[in-house]
């Protein structure tokens, strides 16, 4: 177990594993998701700056619950964020479909690829076992 800073509050805490945020802060943290999760309910055309100014969340925040797939635009929504490949506007994630499904084509292609056997060399007469008659 380490002891680290939180990155929000400077606090020392002991560290497990995931976002380097102690329990109190990410307690709070919860709290303004639900918050922020609510409001996308009630205002479903609100943009990504509104919602950040009417929750005091940074924007940085909300576009990573985006990424998380935590939050999502409805599919009528013109809002979206881009997909870290090629840019195109998408409602959640990372990835827009067709970057997702040229990613899977190539890891198939990858595992698809024939490995070829090991071939085994022929033992040496000298490394042989050699056993005695009576």
């Amino acid at each position: 177990m380490e002891v680290r800073n939180c990155r929000y509050c400077k606090r020392l805490f002991n560290y497990l594993q995931g976002p380097m945020i102690c329990p109190a802060c990410q307690d709070e943290m919860e709290k303004k998701f639900t918050n922020v999760k609510n409001y996308v309910w009630d205002h479903r055309d609100a943009t990504i700056e509104e919602i950040a100014e009417q929750n005091e969340v940074p924007v940085k925040q909300i576009q990573q619950w985006i990424r998380e797939e935590r939050l999502t635009f409805a599919e009528n929504s013109p809002m979206g964020i881009p997909c870290e490949n090629c840019g195109k506007l998408i409602k959640s994630g990372r990835y827009c479909e067709e970057c997702k499904n040229s990613m899977m084509k190539s890891l198939d292609s990858v595992k698809k690829k024939e490995v070829k056997p090991v071939v085994k060399k022929k033992e040496k007469e000298k490394d042989r076992m050699r056993f005695l008659d009576k």
